[in-house]
């Protein structure tokens, strides 16, 4: 669940810049898509969940 928060706040406070700074690119439309996927917690927010769970388990061992 903490997780879960503090990566809607990351996208969030990245998509709020990339949008203030008027920069429309691959990385904004992919900022936004995993925002609206964490904050609207659809169908798809589950298998999103583990994947990010899994990848933010796995840092420690690279």
């Amino acid at each position: 669940m903490a997780v879960t928060v503090s990566l809607v706040a990351l996208f969030g406070l990245v998509l709020f810049f990339l949008l203030r700074s008027r920069s429309l690119s691959a990385g904004a439309a992919f900022t936004a898509v995993m925002f609206g996927f964490f904050l609207a917690s659809t169908g798809a927010a589950g298998p999103i969940n583990e994947m990010t769970a899994a990848i933010v388990h796995a840092i420690p061992s690279l």
